[in-house]
């Protein structure tokens, strides 16, 4: 019974880096603007 769930979390595990590895995921559209005082710079 170990042996098969140690043998399905290794596929479970290697099946979600294969998933990440080939997925193309979409750049984050809204564009953010901060702006910080010329204090912090002194």
């Amino acid at each position: 019974m170990v042996k098969v769930i140690l043998i399905l979390v290794a596929v479970v595990l290697v099946g979600g880096v294969a998933f990440l590895a080939t997925w193309d995921m979409p750049a984050p559209k809204v564009t953010t603007e901060k702006v910080i005082s010329n204090d912090r710079f002194k």
